[in-house]
């Protein structure tokens, strides 16, 4: 009887890989979910809504240190590890993620100072 050893196993999860999907997914629906609270609550407002949206920034950033991760551990496990394409998935939901969150707070710092200034 032949057991299985820890190289030949079935492939470990890349947890990394997962986790920056999902980050990154989170990032790109805080924009949707502030705006849709900013319709539908009469006490939050659109500019609450924007610096809700400001959070994917963060979620974007962390999505891309995940995603960097899984792949370093791609490359040390020689592809054992699996999780290649949720990992380029989960980089470019990130950088998607964190353009979104960075230009709403742009957006919020030219409000500000239109709003300073007029």
């Amino acid at each position: 009887m032949v057991s299985l050893t820890r190289s030949s196993s079935a492939r470990a999860r890349n947890d990394a890989a997962r986790g920056s999907v999902a980050c990154a997914l989170l990032g790109l629906l805080l924009p949707v979910a502030g705006y849709v609270a900013a319709r539908q609550l009469k006490d939050v407002t659109i500019v609450q809504g924007t610096e809700a949206t400001c959070g994917s920034a963060l979620l974007g950033l962390l999505a891309l240190l995940l995603a960097r991760k899984a792949q370093f551990r791609i490359e040390r496990t020689l592809g054992r590890a699996g999780g290649a394409g949720l990992a380029r998935a989960g980089k470019l939901l990130g950088l998607l993620s964190l353009c979104t969150g960075l230009t709403a707070a742009l957006a919020l710092g030219f409000y500000a100072l239109l709003n300073y200034f007029g």
